[in-house]
């Protein structure tokens, strides 16, 4: 049985949500905001729905202390809101999201968008393809712990900003499109802009410095990292 936290500070939609989610099997723990969440949340969560406007701590507040800590980096944030804004959805993503949810939504909605994220979990355990762990020129990637070090200098990648750099180190030298690593990293039925793409790849860039070459823009194309000798 999964373990869901659902996190809103209206209490009606926190019930109607919790008693939906139930009744497809899932364990619900539930918290009016942000700090509760925290409080509440345990190693053992399977998958927060996160809310975005909240009193105390918001939404955004919440996933950057997650990804702060080693108990909870790697849980799947799905955030919940009312307030519209390709830039709030940009910036979710930026934070390691999952995917990002408009309110008003259906419960029939929300429950596939849930299946979707947590098979999507399940799916990056046994199958995993690459080493654990590759040193790749100045960088060292693990993907056990989601640590980055460049230069031998630890330096925080938000999860997906990590895992498009894993990606391209396993696979160097290859040339892959904007639409090809949304539905790698993304996955195929969750629905993110190609800017999204743009805007990971800059920020990773920024995070390698001096060695951001590693990464070629291919014009008209995608992008590619470079060997290392």
């Amino acid at each position: 049985m999964s373990k869901i936290l659902l996190v809103d500070d209206e209490a009606d939609i926190l019930e109607f949500l919790k008693y939906n989610l139930e009744l497809e099997g899932y364990e619900i723990t539930t918290a009016l905001n942000g700090k509760e969440a925290l409080d509440k949340l345990t190693e053992n969560t399977d998958l927060v729905i996160l809310d975005l406007m909240m009193p105390i701590l918001d939404g955004f507040e919440v996933i950057e202390r997650m990804k702060k800590d080693s108990r909870f980096k790697n849980i799947p944030v799905i955030f919940l809101t009312a307030k519209n804004g390709e830039i709030s959805e940009i910036k979710a993503l930026e934070l390691g999201a999952f995917d990002y949810i408009q309110k008003p939504i259906s419960p029939k909605k929300l429950l596939a968008r849930v299946k979707i994220n947590l098979k999507k979990t399940e799916d990056r355990g046994p199958k995993q393809k690459y080493p654990i762990k590759i040193n790749y020129g100045p960088l060292v990637i693990d993907k056990e712990t989601f640590k980055v070090f460049v230069d031998n200098v630890e330096i925080y990648f938000p999860r997906k900003e990590f895992e498009i750099l894993y990606f391209l180190i396993n696979n160097p030298d290859r040339v892959f499109n904007r639409e090809f690593l949304l539905k790698e990293i993304w996955g195929a039925d969750v629905y993110v802009v190609d800017r999204t793409v743009d805007v990971h790849i800059r920020k990773i860039r920024e995070k390698l410095g001096k060695h951001s070459d590693l990464i070629e823009t291919i014009k008209g194309v995608g992008y590619k990292l470079k060997s290392v000798k």
